[in-house]
């Protein structure tokens, strides 16, 4: 589908760095009451912010205390000139043709087929684990999916009742898979044992028995042509939404009228943690720039046992993007600095729950998003759900929670 571009007619001279564009984006001050306030312009924040502007008519404020929109979706052009994720890559596939279609109503796409290989005993096998990784590994000839299947159960441990990741792991595909490719590269990222991680974290890519190498299977995958933040510069274009940038929304909530906030940071935050805060883990990048046309093999290089970073990442790939140079980021798991990723065990749901309740009860306030529902969701789950909340708004009496939807 072609998108027409968006006249930029607003400068934004207080932008801390004038490499970084922000195409249509204005920042300007507030001159007039707001129908909805929106807390955040990731995809959750910019999608209803859209949806509310385009097909309810509201006028709406979306702010973000970052000094850019697209959240952590947000890519640049680096000072080689070549575009790169700022918080390491974000590949987009769905099986949602829903949510392709609306997307496509602000990019055109560029296909992808993401691969990830994981240095493992001095090799670069793929994965997710296949019939391909084994071969590779053991030097075996297993020819087809039912040779496979029958050595993953030869090799396999049964567990009674999978409760953790590791149990996920173990019972498909036995000890020293999960020692080789999955145990070590897990304590990286989380900071703990998969025995200690709930089964959905190691759940969401499973072992094939065949030999497809892409790191994904679903029906649709490609990135937006022109990057993410073009794409949601298209989305925030609309008259009716007024963007403000390197604002806190606390300094904002009490002074600017508004009717409706959507919110969608982190929910223990927006009850002064209440009932104590909720774990994320956290990431540092180091990029790099590199004088080589091509750095590595496929996109992503994981590194499980080797080095304190879990993974290397080669932007050109993703993007298409044609230059002698290549730039490539680093990617350190931290226990502190900015949340990526909820923690999922059993106190740290129970604990959100008690959150959960008072959002369901706070009027005219909807959550959305990874941090705002403490979910571990992929960007196209966030645009699914964040179509789901601007029904509910539209449907919500004004002065009623959205809890009040269930009792209709």
């Amino acid at each position: 589908m072609n998108v027409s571009e968006v006249a930029v007619d607003v400068p934004v001279p207080d932008h801390p760095d004038q490499s970084i564009p922000l195409w249509n984006v204005p920042r300007v001050g507030f001159i007039r009451d707001y129908d909805v306030l929106v807390v955040g312009a990731g995809f959750a924040g910019a999608v209803i912010a859209e949806r509310l502007a385009s097909q309810a008519g509201k006028r709406v404020l979306v702010c973000d205390r970052r000094p850019h929109i697209a959240g952590n979706a947000y890519d640049h052009h680096d000072e080689a000139g070549i575009l790169v994720h700022k918080y390491g890559p974000h590949i987009f596939h769905t099986n949602a043709a829903r949510v392709v279609a609306y997307l496509s109503q602000f990019t055109e796409w560029h296909p992808y087929s993401h691969r990830v290989l994981a240095q493992v005993d001095g090799k670069l096998l793929p994965m997710p684990i296949s019939r391909a990784t084994v071969n590779e590994l053991y030097g075996l000839d297993l020819r087809d999916d039912e040779a496979c299947a029958a050595y993953f159960a030869s090799v396999a441990e049964p567990v009674s009742h999978v409760r953790t990741s590791e149990d996920i792991v173990v019972s498909k595909v036995g000890r020293d898979l999960y020692e080789k490719f999955v145990r070590n590269y897990t304590r990286k990222q989380w900071g703990l044992d998969p025995s200690e991680l709930d089964s959905s974290v190691l759940a969401r890519i499973a072992p094939r028995t065949n030999e497809d190498v892409r790191y994904f299977t679903d029906s649709f995958q490609a990135m937006p042509r022109d990057g993410f933040t073009a794409m949601f510069s298209r989305m925030l274009a609309h008259p009716n939404i007024t963007v403000r940038l390197g604002s806190d929304f606390r300094e904002l909530v009490d002074v600017v009228p508004h009717r409706t906030l959507v919110y969608t940071g982190p929910i223990d935050e927006f009850f002064g943690l209440r009932f104590g805060k909720l774990p994320y883990r956290s990431l540092e990048f180091r990029h790099e720039t590199l004088p080589v046309e091509r750095a590595q093999p496929v996109a992503v290089v994981n590194y499980p046992n080797d080095y304190d970073y879990t993974r290397r990442t080669e932007f050109k790939y993703l993007t298409g993007q044609a230059h002698p140079m290549t730039s490539v980021v680093y990617e350190f798991p931290r226990a502190e600095g900015d949340p990526y990723y909820p923690v999922p065990r059993p106190e740290n749901t129970s604990t959100y729950r008690k959150y959960k309740e008072l959002a369901d009860q706070t009027p005219d306030t909807f959550f959305a998003g990874r941090l705002a529902t403490y979910r571990y969701l992929d960007m196209h789950q966030v645009v699914g759900q964040a179509l789901a909340v601007f029904q509910d708004i539209v449907e919500t009496p004004v002065g009623q929670p959205a809890s009040s939807l269930v009792a209709r």
